[in-house]
């Protein structure tokens, strides 16, 4: 017993190298496993794309039609919430609520075909740590990431803005070696991007990037619709309009697309009409819109092309 108990005291006093928070799911539904044991994705030379929110689900708003294109496109896709999103709820809480939302960001991930990691750190807590972003230079190292997409760090919720912060605080230190020295580090900085978002101060949002997403609006719609707990009842709870949210899971899923399939902003339509020709972009219903981060590699318009592979030439 003695021996044991000493053997248990150097395994503790070595540490773990990877945090405990970094919990993982993937598209075929396993989750719990640390960062380390997570799938990296095949050198097959397709692109490797990484997407950091906040909660379970953010991505999937930000995101999901233009990770659906490239899916389709055979890319492989990660999205990583960074907290486990157990505060999000008017009624439940806690680890019930972050098993339920891992459960949905697990099911959204197995709709389109990326890969869901959900990180267990606590909603509505989240600082920019060292700890926190070292777990994210994993991420991006162990996904041999070509293109990072983050919120920008000014937001209403303080869990997006920190979300921003830790991304871009790990923008170069992914090809730092002493830093995170248990992942290998990248040999090239990826291009970093914000999604896109309405707020004006300091500075409002500037696409540098816009997708349409018409022909994959429904695969976007259908992953949000995993989300229950999210966009049936917390969003509208906080919204005031709970009681506009049908129960028919028919007339529900429809509501959810007039609800949440938002038109492009002009400044996001301008975008379009760069990348796909002004007459063309005018037929765009739905799109999804970037901004390029000054703090990883800086894309020239071929290196974006090749990274969103959807523009005419």
């Amino acid at each position: 017993m003695k021996t044991l108990s000493r053997l248990m005291v150097l395994i503790v006093a070595a540490g773990l190298s990877l945090s405990a928070a970094e919990t993982h799911i993937d598209a075929a539904g396993a989750y719990g496993q640390t960062a380390a044991a997570a799938t990296q994705p095949p050198g097959d030379g397709r692109l490797n794309i990484i997407a950091f929110g906040a909660h379970p689900d953010d991505c999937d708003q930000r995101a999901g039609g233009t990770a659906a294109k490239w899916v389709a496109m055979g890319h492989h896709v990660r999205f990583v919430a960074v907290t486990n999103g157990d505060a999000g709820h008017q009624t439940q809480g806690g680890g019930a609520l972050a098993a339920r939302r891992r459960g949905e960001a697990q099911e959204a991930g197995r709709r389109i075909g990326v890969e869901y990691v959900v990180l267990d750190n606590h909603d509505g807590e989240l600082l920019p740590t060292l700890d926190v972003r070292l777990q994210i230079i994993r991420q991006i190292r162990q996904w041999h990431a070509d293109l990072v997409l983050a919120p920008r760090p000014n937001d209403y919720h303080p869990d997006h803005r920190y979300t921003g912060v830790l991304v871009q605080d790990a923008a170069y230190m992914v090809l730092v070696p002493n830093v995170a020295s248990d992942t290998p580090p990248l040999r090239r900085n990826p291009v970093f991007m914000y999604f896109e978002d309405g707020f004006q101060k300091p500075n409002p949002f500037s696409p540098d990037v816009a997708v349409s997403i018409d022909d994959v609006i429904d695969k976007k719609m259908n992953m949000l619709d995993a989300h229950v707990s999210q966009v049936y009842e917390w969003l509208p709870w906080v919204a005031g309009t709970l009681e506009t949210v049908p129960t028919d899971p028919v007339a529900r899923r429809r509501w959810l697309g007039e609800t949440r399939a938002l038109h492009p902003t002009p400044a996001v339509a301008a975008a379009l009409a760069r990348w796909y020709g002004a007459e063309p972009a005018k037929a765009i219903r739905y799109a999804e819109a970037f901004e390029i981060c000054e703090y990883g590699t800086r894309p020239d318009e071929a290196r974006i092309r090749m990274l969103f592979p959807f523009f005419p030439r």
